[in-house]
């Protein structure tokens, strides 16, 4: 369900789960944009009941990496987050993002209701039809499972260690991409 409290004046909140690689990535990407309320760091779409890091790391458990995103519709729709999120990874490499190599770094989006699962669809569609990228997007469309929440070490994993060399080689260089091609985006 995508709308929490929907018989509330809460409505205008929904969630959206996306997995594009290492969650500290995509967190630190979708922390920074306006209409955002909080960003989740966890684990969907496997088999192991309450898996841990270091369980998924094995690629074992079918879980990936992923995010979960409160945001407020009044300011960011579910489609801005599917072209952020397209243009901070690569959607055409299967099951790898970078040196991260697994079934848990793959691209999947995890829809909540029919309407998103419409509009991935067609986002998708239109950039394939476009050759955005040069090659077929492998990014698969799944219906949202329960949702882990990470340990608590990852939770804002890049705001507290800017300066460990994964965050200074790989994220940084997202957020400056972030910063240079949504600058309307981003929160204040």
């Amino acid at each position: 369900m995508s709308t929490l409290n929907s018989n509330s004046n809460q409505d205008h909140i929904q969630i959206a789960t996306l997995a594009g690689g290492c969650f500290w990535c995509t967190e630190a990407v979708f922390l920074n944009l306006e209409g955002v309320i909080s960003v989740q760091p966890g684990y969907i779409g496997g088999t192991t009941e309450n898996p841990t890091y270091k369980e998924i790391s094995t690629g074992l458990t079918g879980h990936a990496e992923a995010i979960e995103i409160k945001f407020d519709t009044r300011k960011i729709d579910f489609e801005t987050l599917l072209e952020v999120f397209f243009a901070t990874h690569d959607p055409t490499t299967l099951n790898r993002q970078g040196a991260d190599v697994g079934t848990q770094y793959r691209s999947e989006i995890f829809y909540h209701d029919d309407n998103q699962k419409q509009i991935s669809e067609n986002y998708i569609a239109q950039l394939n039809l476009e050759n955005t990228f040069g090659k077929s997007i492998v990014t698969k469309i799944s219906k949202a499972s329960r949702f882990y929440v990470a340990e608590d070490y990852h939770k804002n994993y890049y705001n507290r260690n800017t300066s460990q060399s994964y965050c200074t080689y790989v994220i940084t260089p997202k957020i400056n991409k972030l910063k240079e091609k949504f600058q309307d985006k981003l929160k204040k």
